[in-house]
């Protein structure tokens, strides 16, 4: 079994938060707090991987596991499709056969599953405290709020919302009751081609360093254009004419990995390594994404590496796991992490071993635990937003 320990060889040092982030302590500002009820199997079992195995043999074909890049190696050895949150989804939906779809992500990946799959099928979350602190940035109460703010400046009616993916299914069916669109690192471009074809300004939820980005560095905005509409300020922090004159009201999130990275990690790992590409994922902030040689989702990263010369060298702006298992993947190139520190994502990593085997074993027994579930009205607008997003040109 392997565990999640920094590497030596991709220059990164544990940081005092090592236990938060290997998913040992709780973060009560990222997560939920929520416990696993009944026993859950200690770490140190050795019999962790083939009771995972026999569990999921049991399964057969009834179960259907997801592992997102993001997680540890010793889950993702027992995914049958790994991927991104969205790709993951469709996956799921693309196997109505499977029972039960244990989801080894988080819980708005969870929710998206949830609503892109049929009735009868069950969305499992190993891990209920496995939850994204992104996601929880943006709430349906304030994202109301943020509308009424809206309207009363006079320009909900030309404002189109863009929600990123990594949100919670209540934002993805605010989207979608405002006309608007949902969109991931990949096609964010696109969406904001589209809902720009709609309306005269977009609301841009929850990210705001992946808004800004696509915004200035796609679309040929100027930072002037962005806004920052802050949900704990009255009126978002905001004048009635800076919301009147913006393109793009950026929401007041971002990932608590990607926002790790900086100018100086970038400036160091260029003197550190003559030479080195830089490559980072859109979610960094707009100084690393300006600084760095290329820019790309996930997918976009692993894509680019493995087309990448042998000898070639990279530092790579994104969550650890991924880069250890890139860098295990292509021995013949040397890649590194970009930040020094220890940059797991703490609620992705939540779900370890033992969660998995206490979820399988649970389904294989009959007993359905920690199921994510949409209620109707939420999903049928969510779907919706969805649905906008799969009909991009």
């Amino acid at each position: 079994m392997t565990t999640a320990q920094p590497r030596q060889d991709l220059d990164v040092q544990p940081s005092p938060l090592a236990l938060l982030l290997l998913g040992r302590e709780a973060d009560p500002k990222s997560e939920r707090g929520v416990e696993c009820p009944g026993d859950l199997p200690a770490p140190s079992d050795p019999d962790l991987v083939e009771r995972a195995r026999a569990a999921k043999e049991k399964l057969g074909d009834k179960v259907f596991v997801l592992g997102h890049h993001y997680q540890r190696d010793e889950v993702i050895q027992f995914a049958d499709v790994t991927g991104d949150s969205f790709k993951l989804a469709r996956d799921a939906a693309a196997r109505p056969e499977a029972e039960y779809i244990v989801f080894c992500g988080v819980h708005f990946m969870a929710e998206s599953a949830d609503i892109l799959t049929t009735d009868d099928q069950k969305v499992v979350l190993p891990d209920l405290a496995a939850g994204c602190s992104m996601a929880d940035m943006a709430t349906a109460e304030q994202v109301a709020e943020c509308w009424d703010v809206l309207t009363d400046a006079g320009v909900a009616d030309r404002v189109v919302p863009v929600s990123y993916m990594n949100s919670s299914a209540d934002i993805k069916a605010f989207t979608g009751r405002h006309g608007g669109t949902i969109c991931t690192s990949s096609n964010a471009k696109r969406a904001l081609e589209w809902a720009f074809d709609q309306g005269e300004q977009v609301l841009f939820l929850p990210d705001q360093h992946l808004g800004r980005n696509t915004a200035v560095r796609d679309l040929g905005m100027s930072l002037d254009d962005c806004v920052l509409y802050n949900p704990h300020k009255p009126n978002g922090g905001l004048t009635t004419e800076q919301l009147r004159g913006a393109k793009m009201i950026l929401w007041r999130g971002h990932c608590s990995v990607h926002g790790r990275f900086s100018l100086d990690s970038v400036n160091d790992v260029r003197e550190r390594i003559p030479g080195v590409r830089v490559l980072v994922h859109p979610e960094c902030k707009h100084e690393v994404v300006s600084a760095a040689d290329e820019v790309g989702s996930t997918e976009y990263i692993i894509k680019a590496l493995d087309a990448a010369p042998a000898g070639s060298k990279w530092a790579i702006g994104t969550e650890l796991n991924l880069v250890r298992r890139v860098a295990d993947a292509h021995p013949d190139k040397e890649i590194v992490f970009l930040d020094k520190t220890v940059c797991f994502c703490s609620t992705m990593n939540r779900i370890d071993l033992p969660h998995l085997v206490w979820t399988l074993e649970s389904l294989a027994a009959g007993n359905t635990v920690n199921r994510i579930e949409v209620d109707p009205e939420t999903e049928k607008y969510a779907k919706l937003a969805l649905e906008r997003m799969l009909a991009l040109p």
